[in-house]
């Protein structure tokens, strides 16, 4: 096993560990300090018009481009929050990052590197070009996917376990309400809206079984991949998921036990390597924080040990990322001094 099969992830991995542990001795601001910095990004940011709704998906092109939610949950259990923080729209994307804890937790690490992968694969989050021109069939190398571009996810998605899709369905939604720390609901009008357009998701599903990287059926799969990516969250829900994970995978609000702290290590070097797709590195250079995005408006950013940050608004970039999310973000990280990778001279 060569270096380069482990360079992103587990580099990233190991930066994370040793960088947040250096910097869990630093106490976050007070209370009011945090709110002070929730307020600031969502004030600072309210006007800003750019992106546009994601118009490939008919639900979220109708998407009100004027909310907008800010909130920040802290590994001990606290809330802050502004605006629209309680709105509810459509997970997408960022249910990937759930749905791999869970497999993670079932299979280990080996399993999701030996038949997914976790490198970038430095592709648009819906390319099947990874898969086309890495098949390691042919040329030995690791499976080119990442749990969370599509390709992977869809493969992540083949592994939850079930025997039968409504079974595998309730393991996913069970998983994400257990992070949530509430029940949450599949949102029916978002799911028919996908699944009326899904065809390119089971193309990548086929070809993955051609590749020997889907294990299970191809069109439950993508069936299933279709319901994580449909269920409503708010902004409250993802800080409070993100927080799950920052507090070594018990949810600070419910103090349920969702995944053990060394699986919940494993999903943010993830996050760090390709949350939010082929701008991923423009994201860790700027905010410092592992991160993970979703078409639907949200975004998600986790400081280990400390809190996470879930702001929604609709309004895309090129690359599918929230403008006002991304914005949000790196205002508190920058306020909060949160960033991973900062340290000051001894």
């Amino acid at each position: 096993m060569g270096l380069s099969r482990w360079a992103g992830a587990a580099l990233v991995l190991l930066s994370l560990h040793g960088v947040a542990a250096a910097r869990d001795n630093a106490p976050l601001p007070g209370d009011q300090a945090i709110q002070q910095a929730v307020d600031q990004a969502y004030a600072k940011f309210k006007g800003v018009t750019d992106g546009q709704n994601a118009s490939y998906i008919p639900y979220l092109a109708k998407a009100d481009p004027k909310l907008y939610g800010i909130a920040v949950v802290t590994a001990d259990g606290r809330v802050f929050k502004a605006g629209d923080a309680g709105h509810a729209f459509p997970v997408e994307s960022i249910a990937k990052v759930f749905t791999l804890a869970r497999v993670l937790k079932d299979q280990g690490a080996e399993a999701i590197e030996a038949k997914i992968g976790v490198n970038a694969t430095g592709q648009p989050f819906n390319s099947v070009l990874a898969v086309e021109l890495n098949n390691d069939k042919l040329t030995g190398s690791p499976p080119p996917g990442n749990p969370l571009v599509n390709a992977g996810a869809i493969a992540t998605a083949s592994l939850v376990p079930g025997a039968t899709l409504d079974a595998k369905w309730k393991t996913v939604l069970d998983t994400a309400s257990a992070f949530a720390g509430h029940p949450l609901a599949l949102n029916q009008d978002v799911y028919r809206s996908e699944m009326s357009g899904n065809q390119h998701n089971q193309a990548i599903a086929l070809l993955l079984q051609s590749y020997d990287h889907l294990y299970a059926d191809p069109m439950a799969t993508v069936d299933l991949y279709t319901r994580e990516c449909s269920y409503d969250v708010s902004a409250v829900d993802l800080a409070t998921m993100g927080a799950t994970l920052a507090n070594g995978g018990t949810n600070p609000v419910s103090h349920q036990a969702v995944v053990d702290a060394a699986t919940g290590a494993r999903v943010l070097a993830v996050m760090a390597t390709a949350g939010l797709y082929n701008t991923t590195g423009e994201w860790l250079f700027k905010v410092g924080l592992p991160g993970k995005s979703g078409v639907g408006g949200g975004i998600l950013a986790v400081a280990p040990g400390k809190l996470a940050i879930g702001v929604y608004s609709s309004p895309l970039d090129a690359a599918g990322n929230s403008v006002r999310g991304q914005l949000a973000v790196q205002s508190i990280a920058e306020a909060l001094g949160l960033n991973l990778f900062a340290s000051t001279a001894r």
